[in-house]
Formats: structure tokens, C-alpha cells, sequence
């Protein structure tokens, strides 16, 4: 591996910082890019933070959001393009890492960290589904293998339970046991994906007290932004909803040729000139990022 410049350090460490602060109080989204082109368009928005989203990197590439459909150096490249794409703190969706043995787990999450990311989480799930979730001794030692792993480094680790998921018969229930000892094995944030109801968030978000808690909003959520501030989440994030967002366009355009021989799923698409212009402006800004962060060159003799 390639070590990092003292710039490079330096960058992170900061992106890390940052990171860590907006955890402390507040509320605020972190939106799932799944190329450099959907990041940096998120960026120019405003965003303080943005996330990975494995599901809507896999399908992108033709495979699905299955355990490891993605090999673990493909989603580390992705990951890196991501980092490296966009001035803001990322954090990666790291899936249950690559391994099932904590010291696999944190072989992988020490790759993970050298990408640059300010954070990463770490799920719960095996991908058997006669055995979907890891017992939750094995699990609390994952994490806090990874949470070793990750060491000084900055980085915050999120753990995920994915009992809302996997189908389990009492997910909110086991959800608060996984979480609660995942918060004593070291985990930064406190993830359960797909608890969406008032009861479901506020036991989470009892149960976690101090650590913030991240919260999965994707198509008619429940509870409106306001009223998940309200109940004290401090970050949401969209996963794959973006991603399937693009999809369902295509989608609906590629059907009506297809199917019914028509163009109408074309006919209020954002414009050529509008794509082409913001990316020309946007790397015309960021060569000029680039050039003002370069040091000057040592006088020669």
C-alpha cells in the first residue's frame, strides 16, 4: 500500500474532525452518492457529509446488493474514488466486512480507514438466511474488533443492527439488545436500518443515549425530517433511495420504447446543457482547488 503524504494526513484528519463534530449536536442528512459524478453534484448542494451506499454501487456494476456480491477490493477502489472526489467527510458503507471472524473484520476495516474515509459502519448480518444474523457475542466482538482496528485514526464506527431487515420475528426488541451492546463494545453511532415508526425510533434513540443514532429515510416515510430532529435522531441517510431514484427514470423511459414505441418517458429530463455546464464549471473549480493546494516548488540549487 502506497503511504499516505503528510498532505494526505493532514486532509483527513481534518475531514475526520469535522466528521466527529457534526455528531456532537444537531441534526443533519448525509445523502448516498453511488459514482463521483452523483457526489459531486451532491456537494455542490451544500451537504456536509455524504455516505457510500453498497447497494446502489452493485447494481451500477450489474450485481446485486448481496453479501460480498461486490469483491472487497472493488468496493474499497469505490469507496477511495469517493473519498477523493469530494472536500466533504464520507463514510463508508463497509457492509459487515468482508470477513466473519473479528480478526478478519479488522484486517478489512484497517484497509477501509487507509482509503481516507471519516467513517465507516459495520453490520450485523451474515447474508445466510437460515442464519441471518451473527450470535450476538460474535457480533459484539466484531465490532469491537473493528472498533480496535480503526485505533486513533479519527474515524467513527457505526454499528448496524438488521433486524428490521432480515425478517426477525421481534426486530425492534432484539434490535435495542444488539445496539445496546454494540454502544459498550465501542460503537461511534447506533444504526438500526428500516425502524421507521415513532415507537420503533424513540426506544432506539433511549436505548443509545449519549451516542447519536442514524436513521434510513427512503420513499413514504413516516415521520417527516422535523419530527426525526424532534425525536433527537442526529443523522439520516437515504441508502439506496437516490440510486433507485435514477433507476426508476430509466426505467420508465426504457419501458415506453420498448413496450409501447413511445419517447414520452424523455420528455422532462434535466437538459444536456444544464449536465454539461455544471460539470464544466465544477472542474474548472476544482482545478483551481487543486492549483491554490499544490505547494510551490522548491527553488532549484
Amino acid at each position: 500500500m502506497t503511504p499516505l503524504s503528510s498532505s494526505s494526513i493532514e486532509r483527513f484528519a481534518a475531514l475526520r474532525a469535522s466528521f466527529r463534530r457534526l455528531h456532537e449536536s444537531g441534526f443533519f442528512i448525509i445523502p448516498n452518492p453511488w459514482d463521483v459524478g452523483t457526489a459531486r453534484y451532491l456537494r455542490s448542494l451544500g451537504f456536509k457529509a455524504l455516505a457510500t451506499t453498497s447497494s446502489g454501487f452493485a447494481m451500477s456494476n450489474g450485481l446485486p446488493d448481496a453479501d460480498w456480491a461486490v469483491p472487497r477490493d472493488a468496493m474499497l477502489g469505490h469507496i477511495r474514488s469517493i473519498v477523493t472526489s469530494v472536500d466533504l467527510p464520507v463514510n463508508a458503507d463497509f457492509e459487515s466486512g468482508y470477513a466473519h471472524s473479528p480478526e478478519d473484520v479488522a484486517a478489512n476495516v484497517r484497509l477501509c480507514v487507509a482509503t481516507g474515509v471519516a467513517g465507516l459502519s459495520i453490520e450485523d448480518a451474515t447474508g445466510d438466511p437460515n442464519r441471518p444474523h451473527y450470535d450476538l457475542s460474535l457480533a459484539t466482538e466484531r465490532i469491537r474488533a473493528a472498533k480496535e482496528a480503526i485505533g486513533k485514526s479519527g474515524v467513527l464506527l457505526t454499528a448496524r443492527a438488521e433486524c428490521f431487515l432480515t425478517g426477525h420475528p421481534d426486530p425492534l426488541r432484539e434490535s435495542l439488545r444488539r445496539l445496546e451492546a454494540y454502544a459498550v463494545a465501542g460503537a461511534d453511532v447506533l444504526y438500526a436500518p428500516g425502524a421507521r415508526t415513532r415507537p420503533e425510533i424513540e426506544a432506539i434513540v433511549k436505548v443509545a443515549n449519549p451516542l447519536p443514532v442514524n436513521v434510513l429515510v427512503t420513499s413514504s416515510a413516516p415521520l417527516s425530517l422535523p419530527q426525526l430532529e424532534q425525536l433527537g435522531v442526529r443523522r439520516v441517510s437515504t441508502g439506496s433511495a437516490l440510486a433507485r431514484a435514477a433507476w426508476t427514470g430509466f426505467i420508465a423511459a426504457a419501458r415506453g420504447m420498448a413496450r409501447e414505441h413511445t419517447m414520452a418517458g424523455l420528455d422532462h429530463i434535466t437538459s444536456f446543457d444544464e449536465l454539461n455546464s455544471f460539470f464544466r464549471k465544477d472542474r474548472a473549480e476544482l482545478a483551481i482547488a487543486e492549483a491554490d493546494s499544490t505547494p510551490p516548488a522548491k527553488p532549484l540549487g
